[in-house]
């Protein structure tokens, strides 16, 4: 299947370690539309606490570009590469980046995983998280949904609010 280049879609890119927001402000301001997931975490040190903005991925962030702009994006300094499948860029389905945007924008508490859980398929049919599909893991007290972004194999885990209903998918 043949990519036509002026057709845009999501690619997620490999930043140099710690660079993320580096790599951010590089791609905006050569305009290339991109997605830095973060989140609040508290940071305890000896004397004090502090609230800082951390990416959800560490070494990762994700542009919506044609293939003109991707080449402009991987031009830059923070940016290392972009993530392929067999030396071709693998595109970032738009579900999964609207799930993960979704998700975060409700502001629930997230828990970062470096795999991807294993569980039963599901879709959320009620609550904040309506229409997100991700992956049920934890224990029988505690209900997660975890929602996959497969290419750079890393989940995140949102606590899902009891007014939530879920669908379990076919596989």
């Amino acid at each position: 299947m043949m990519i036509d280049p002026s057709e845009k879609h999501w690619f997620a890119l490999y930043t140099k370690p710690r660079h993320e927001f580096k790599a951010e402000l590089q791609l905006k301001s050569v305009s290339v539309e991109n997605y830095l997931p973060t989140y609040i975490v508290t940071k305890r040190w000896s004397d004090r606490k502090k609230k800082i903005n951390e990416p959800v991925f560490r070494g990762y962030i994700f542009i919506c570009a044609s293939e003109k702009e991707r080449l402009l994006a991987l031009s830059q300094s923070a940016i290392v590469r972009c993530i392929s499948f067999l030396g071709k860029p693998s595109i970032v389905p738009e579900w999964q980046i609207n799930n993960l945007k979704k998700i975060l924008n409700e502001s629930p508490e997230v828990m970062v995983s470096n795999k991807i859980e294993i569980g039963t398929s599901v879709k959320i049919t009620e609550g904040p998280f309506k229409d997100v599909i991700g992956v049920v893991t934890g224990t029988q007290e505690d209900k997660w949904l975890s929602v996959s972004v497969d290419l750079i194999h890393r989940s995140i885990l949102v606590r899902l609010p009891k007014e939530s209903g879920i669908k379990i998918l076919d596989k």
